[in-house]
C-alpha cells in the first residue's frame, strides 16, 4: 500500500456536543494513506461525525474509504449501485416507493443482531434548499438522563424490527418474509462502546418493546406492564429530540458526511418536495453490542 507524506487534518468543531467539519483533506487520499485514515478515525472517535465538502471521488473511492473500516453490509430494502455492492442509493423523488422514510431518528439497521459500525454518505444531488440532515449524540443523552432513570435502565433490553418499521407499508406476504430473513434483534438500552467505554441510549424508531420489563421491581400488578414500559421507551426515544445533543448539517454536492453509528442517530429532513435528493451510503458491519 502507498503511504504518503504525513498532512495533518484541519478540524472546525461545529457545536460543543457533536460533529466537526474537516478541511484540507481529499477522501479519495485517505482511503489508501495509512496515516491519514488514523487520523480520520481518531477525529471520528472525538466528534462522533465528520463532514467534509467538495469531494469529486469516483465510486471506487468512496468504497474503499468505507472499506479501511471493515466490509460494507447491503440492504435488504434500499437498493445497491450494481457495480459497486455495499454502496446503497438512497435516491428521494416523486416516485419514490413509501416505505423509504427517513424522517425518524434512528440508528441505522439495529434491527440487525450486528448493527452497522460506521457509514459513510455521500451527497449526490440535492434540493437548492431543505434536505438537510440531524446527528445526535447518543452518549450525551445517556450522560444527562436524571440518576433514577439511569439506574432503572441499566440492565434493560429491547427488541427492534425492521418488520414494524420499513417493512410496514409492505404487502403483508412481502412483510412476513422481510422478517424471516430478519428476525427482530434483541439489544441492551445502554450500549457500552467497545472502543471508548462510553455509556450510549441505544433505543431509537426501530425499537419495539423490553423484553425483561416484566419484574417485580417495575411492575405491582399485570395491568401495569404494558403503560408502564411504553411510557418509558417513549421517554427514552424522545431523548434523541434535544437540541443541546444535535448537529444539523446542510448538504451540498459531493459532501460527505461520516457517522460513527453506535453512538449516534441521525434524521434526515424530508421538506424538500418535488424536489430530489440523491444520496450513497456504505454502512460498515458492525459487531454484537455490549
Amino acid at each position: 500500500m502507498t503511504t504518503f507524506a504525513p498532512a495533518s487534518i484541519a478540524v472546525t468543531p461545529l457545536t460543543c456536543s457533536i460533529g466537526a467539519e474537516l478541511g484540507d483533506v481529499d477522501l479519495a487520499r485517505v482511503a489508501h494513506d495509512d496515516a491519514l485514515f488514523a487520523e480520520l478515525r481518531a477525529l471520528l472517535l472525538e466528534h462522533k461525525v465528520l463532514f467534509v465538502r467538495d469531494q469529486d471521488i469516483s465510486r471506487a473511492d468512496h468504497v474503499a474509504l468505507a472499506q479501511r473500516f471493515g466490509a460494507l453490509e447491503d440492504h435488504p430494502v434500499a437498493g445497491s449501485d450494481p457495480d459497486h455492492p455495499g454502496l446503497v442509493r438512497i435516491y428521494k423523488d416523486l416516485d419514490s416507493p413509501p416505505e423509504h422514510y427517513e424522517n425518524a431518528y434512528h440508528c441505522d439497521a439495529t434491527w440487525r443482531r450486528e448493527p452497522p459500525m460506521a457509514c459513510v454518505l455521500r451527497c449526490v444531488e440535492t434540493p437548492p434548499v431543505g434536505g438537510d440532515t440531524i446527528w445526535v449524540n447518543m452518549v450525551e443523552a445517556h450522560r444527562r438522563l436524571p440518576e433514577p432513570v439511569k439506574q432503572r435502565i441499566r440492565h434493560l433490553r429491547a427488541r427492534h424490527s425492521i418488520e414494524a418499521s420499513l417493512g410496514a407499508a409492505m404487502p403483508i406476504e412481502q412483510r412476513h418474509d422481510l422478517a424471516r430473513r430478519f428476525p427482530d434483534a434483541e439489544h441492551p438500552v445502554v450500549r457500552t462502546h467497545p472502543e471508548t467505554g462510553a455509556q450510549i441510549l441505544f433505543v431509537n424508531s426501530f425499537t419495539t418493546h423490553f423484553v425483561n420489563y416484566h419484574t417485580p421491581e417495575n411492575v405491582r400488578f399485570g395491568a401495569d406492564y404494558a403503560p408502564g414500559a411504553a411510557e418509558l421507551l417513549h421517554y427514552l426515544i424522545r431523548q434523541a429530540a434535544v437540541p443541546e445533543y444535535q448537529v444539523r448539517w446542510r448538504w451540498t454536492k459531493n459532501s460527505f458526511a461520516i457517522w460513527d453509528n453506535r453512538c449516534t442517530q441521525h434524521y434526515a429532513v424530508q421538506d424538500y418536495w418535488p424536489a430530489v435528493r440523491k444520496m450513497e451510503r456504505a454502512g460498515i458491519i458492525g459487531d454484537a453490542t455490549y
